[in-house]
């Protein structure tokens, strides 16, 4: 049952990350100009920000469908936990954008003119600090799911909680000195070990119980 609820996959949202991903990388050299230095010197904060947007493009819908078909009163009335049904999406948000992200990495890093190395760490960047973002964004989601204008609430939510990640992140990239990648995966698991309790218990808020 819990394997049905959806995700943020749903709808295409897998695509629309991927997509607007792919369009900050393409847009920005306009912006900045051809500098193959600068653009390699910014390549890596850009390409944070980029991600960290791309995974709350589907905060609306994460949630606030099942919520709006009772499919989460059905789990709630079935016994099942709501930490269960939290962790389920939060893994299943992952897995509709994480991976597309390291993808489209590599044309993105090809476009702002990064080089091999700056490239590696930035996919391993991006493996350890993208379930944190997951966590955030499903913990953003439950907390504003049934309220009216969620998607400027939603970013104003995220956007200072997701803070140390996009630094580290930023700072991965930057580096090869290993305690940024450290710092990152101490964030990171420490955000999706907290999200489902703390979505669970906005969700049984949101239910009044």
């Amino acid at each position: 049952m819990i394997g049905q609820a959806r995700t943020g996959l749903v709808g295409g949202g897998a695509v629309m990350c991927v997509l607007f991903f792919l369009l900050v990388a393409t847009l920005f050299p306009f912006a900045v100009g051809p500098d193959a230095a600068l653009l390699s010197r910014i390549a890596g904060g850009l390409l944070w920000t980029a991600a960290l947007l791309a995974a709350l493009l589907p905060v609306g819908t994460l949630v606030e469908d099942d919520r709006a078909a009772g499919i989460l009163d059905q789990y709630a009335a079935r016994g099942i936990g709501d930490e269960v049904v939290a962790a389920a999406k939060m893994a299943g948000h992952w897995l509709s954008f994480g991976p597309a992200l390291m993808l489209a990495a590599l044309p993105a890093a090809a476009l702002l003119r990064m080089d091999g190395d700056v490239l590696l760490r930035l996919e391993i960047g991006l493996l350890i600090g993208t379930p944190g973002l997951a966590a955030l964004t499903l913990v953003v989601a439950c907390v504003t799911s049934g309220l009216r204008g969620t998607g400027a609430l939603s970013g104003l939510l995220m956007l200072p909680l997701a803070v140390p990640i996009l630094i580290f992140g930023a700072g991965m990239v930057g580096t090869d000195d290993p305690s940024a990648a450290r710092l990152l995966g101490a964030v990171s698991l420490l955000f999706a070990g907290a999200a489902p309790f703390a979505a669970g218990a906005a969700l049984r808020a949101g239910r009044g119980g």
